[in-house]
């Protein structure tokens, strides 16, 4: 499967205007390496909102959900550095979300990205969840302009850290798909497909919301490593 793990950390977040360009700075050349090289973390990424919001959308993709409560990590989040404090107060509306990937379908990832958070009726999703693992997600790949779909759910309830406490209480994930691909219009044409009251919507899918993103960034452990 194209995530490099069986778990994910989802991030969506916007940043303090006087703050972007300092923040993109701080993200790429020390925060994404530092957190590449706590083991169990396989590959970061970092998108930038199209249409819709948040401005930011964040993918960690790591070994296993025991990744993101292990004492390398939790050891990195309360003993941020200099530059991770002075970025800290400058985040807005923090939402992260420690996921199991229930389903990864196609090869690679594209320069575009939709995000489809939701939240299911208890009664309904376990149909919602077979529907999107067994006809909708694999059916993705194959689409002209399109190359991946994820399905995660938040599963693990983040700890309270010296990071978290500087820019204020975390907000959770319940489930969330993630498309990717080559074609922006392709990408936001299959995230409205899947929104819409046919799909999910109808399908027992509350609390929906759709973003599209540009790919900014990316780093692998195997990067940092070397």
């Amino acid at each position: 499967m194209p995530l490099l793990g069986s778990a994910a950390m989802l991030l969506s977040f916007d940043v303090g205007p006087g703050a972007l360009e300092e923040h993109d700075r701080w993200h790429t050349h020390e925060h994404l390496p530092e957190r590449l090289s706590i083991p169990g973390f396989r590959r970061g990424t970092r998108w930038i909102a199209t249409n819709g919001g948040p401005r930011y959308m964040v993918l960690y993709e790591v070994e296993s959900l025991e990744t993101l409560a292990s004492a390398p990590y939790l050891t990195r989040l309360n003993n941020p550095t200099p530059w991770t404090t002075r970025m800290m107060p400058h985040y807005r509306g923090m939402t992260r979300g420690l996921c199991a990937v229930l389903g990864s379908f196609g090869y690679g990832q594209g320069v575009s990205a939709a995000l489809i958070r939701f939240t299911p009726e208890e009664s309904r999703a376990a149909l919602l969840h077979r529907w999107l693992l067994e006809e909708a997600l694999p059916a993705v790949p194959h689409m002209p302009g399109l190359g991946s779909a994820h399905l995660l759910q938040g599963v693990q309830v983040a700890a309270m850290t010296n990071e978290q406490r500087i820019r204020g209480a975390d907000r959770r994930v319940d489930s969330a798909l993630i498309v990717t691909g080559y074609d922006d219009r392709a990408v936001a044409e299959c995230a409205m497909k899947l929104s819409d009251d046919g799909d999910l919507r109808g399908r027992g899918a509350g609390e929906l919301t759709c973003a599209t993103y540009g790919w900014s960034y990316s780093l692998a452990c195997a990067e940092v490593d070397a």
